[in-house]
């Protein structure tokens, strides 16, 4: 057949029947899980991913992973149409992972970059996926073609660079009753303090800026999404959350009743003495040392694991082709799962007494001794959760040495 030769953003490829053929001097062809993917190939060596052609980054392999497990947990018990919306797709990575790895009646996959679309049909031919469809809109205009009862999709995900924000109000109404949807921040800075008029601005609440300031992130999102959500007569019910060096990501299920939960609250940090609280009030001086007190909110205060939801991706994880760290992540996750919200740090504890910091194994055992919850956190790797209050830790700390 007479091959005809096409010209899109300055980089040339050949279309044929069966697929489109990129140079082998811009782009690639790599494996990631068991999906064949075409990325540029200055994404896989410069340090900072370029955005043109498009955007992939490798880096990001795990946090795919863990939208695998978490999408293979939800639809393995999930009763209803199988069909997954990606509002920002870049090269469609995700999106054809979640065709070619999982069973799902209908994928279609969004980006205003059209270069970024024809590697993913390039991908989606490599594969021999066949029930993807492709769209070239603005977000929010995307999911408004799908905000209709009977056409919403059962999984919805968002993943901008920056904040998600702007895109909650469309993503629920394209989430259908029962569904997921997951997004993901990028904006940092924004979320740990940095810029607390900007983080107001975005997702209603301020943070406090802690060593635990990465929970107290995921949680002004969750708390952002729930006000969206009851905004709309909808309610939502977080299912798992990732904290990243580079991004939060948080899965929540969609119900369309509203939300009676009194799931908003503050989280209330003594910078004197390092007690915290979560409330649904504000107090204005430390119950320990009445010194006056900061103030991170309003924000979910409720749990962010669900703990059957983390045992189910802990049930899927052997059947998929997931990075080693993801299954030592999730049995931090259901431990933590039924756990009071913020944590502790070794080195945070140590700096109070001036001392050495114990193993977390034997901190934790001798909380649990002294008839104290206490567990790991995914959030830190020398971080606990427990129901002891600061001045309790300092005690059977000092008991330790």
């Amino acid at each position: 057949m007479c091959l005809k030769t096409q010209v899109l953003n300055r980089y040339t490829f050949r279309k044929t029947e069966s697929q489109l053929e990129f140079s082998d001097e811009i782009f690639q062809e790599i494996l990631e899980g068991k999906t064949k993917l075409l990325v540029p190939k200055k994404s896989m060596t410069d340090k900072v991913p370029p955005k043109k052609p498009a955007f992939f980054n490798p880096k990001a392999k795990i946090n795919r992973d863990f939208s695998i497990i978490a999408y293979s947990a939800f639809l393995n018990k999930f009763e209803g149409p199988k069909i997954f919306l990606e509002g920002l797709s870049g090269i469609g990575a995700r999106g054809l992972r979640v065709a070619k790895e999982l069973e799902v009646e209908k994928i279609i996959i969004n980006d205003l970059n059209p270069s970024a679309l024809k590697m993913a049909e390039y991908s989606a031919n490599l594969n021999e996926i066949k029930n993807v469809e492709f769209s070239e809109k603005e977000v929010c205009g995307f999911f408004s073609d799908f905000s209709k009862k009977g056409q919403r999709g059962s999984i919805v995900d968002i993943d901008p660079f920056g904040s998600p924000a702007a895109f909650f109000d469309c993503g629920i109404r394209a989430t259908m009753h029962g569904g997921i949807l997951s997004t993901a921040a990028t904006d940092l800075q924004v979320l740990n303090g940095l810029f607390q008029g900007a983080c107001k601005r975005k997702y209603g609440g301020i943070p406090v800026r802690t060593e635990y300031g990465n929970e107290i992130a995921v949680r002004l999102i969750l708390g952002s999404l729930r006000t969206v959500s009851a905004r709309l007569g909808v309610g939502i019910i977080p299912m798992f959350v990732e904290s990243e060096m580079h991004y939060y990501r948080t899965y929540v299920k969609v119900r369309n009743r509203p939300d009676q939960e009194e799931n908003l609250g503050y989280i209330l940090h003594c910078k004197n003495c390092g007690h915290r609280k979560i409330t649904l009030e504000h107090e204005q001086t430390c119950e320990l040392c009445k010194s006056k007190i900061n103030i991170g909110g309003p924000l979910w205060i409720g749990k962010i694991f669900d703990r059957g939801f983390v045992q189910d991706m802990i049930n899927e994880n052997p059947r998929l082709e997931t990075d080693k760290v993801c299954e030592k992540t999730l049995y931090k996750c259901l431990e933590e799962s039924e756990m009071p919200g913020t944590y502790f740090t070794l080195d945070e504890i140590a700096s109070i007494t001036k001392s050495s910091p114990p193993k977390l194994e034997k901190a934790i055992t001798s909380l649990r001794e002294n008839d104290f919850l206490a567990s790991i956190t995914v959030f830190n790797p020398t971080g606990f959760k427990t129901n002891a209050n600061i001045n309790e830790i300092i005690k059977i700390f000092q008991a330790i040495q």
